[in-house]
């Protein structure tokens, strides 16, 4: 009896993965982006990855029931222009995110700053001061 070969079932995906996935034909992502959320004795923080994304790719802002929404939007048209060819092939890239967040009680609203660098969304949420009341007083005796 002959020892059959065994196959691996992945073979074929990994074959076209190194057909498709080339500069010319990069793979589509169709993942949501990372969001990371911090919180210090004064702030939350925001962080969403948007590699490649300018700060004319996003939008954020807090809607009517207090939300704070981010929405971000990147298209992309790659041509060749060429009058004696015609297309083969011609690629377009589109790619959109939108994230709703309920921000907590104690967010300063009108105070939110964001920024966009090194591929990265930060958006900082300021929190309330608290005002510290103070307990001590003199009590009378009736």
């Amino acid at each position: 009896m002959t020892p059959m070969m065994r196959r691996n079932a992945a073979w074929l995906p990994s074959v076209f993965n190194d057909l498709f996935d080339t500069e010319f034909m990069p793979k589509a992502n169709q993942t949501a982006p990372a969001i990371n959320v911090k919180e210090t004795d004064k702030a939350y923080i925001v962080e969403l990855a948007a590699p490649g994304m300018k700060k004319e790719d996003f939008n954020v802002h807090i809607n009517d029931e207090g939300n704070l929404i981010i929405k971000m939007e990147q298209k992309e048209e790659k041509k060749d222009e060429d009058k004696n060819a015609r297309y083969l092939r011609r690629e377009f890239s589109y790619s959109k995110f939108e994230q709703t967040l309920i921000l907590p009680d104690d967010v300063e609203k009108d105070q939110i700053k964001a920024r966009v660098e090194h591929g990265v969304l930060t958006v900082e949420l300021p929190k309330h001061e608290e005002q510290k009341v103070k307990v001590s007083r003199q009590i009378e005796i009736g």
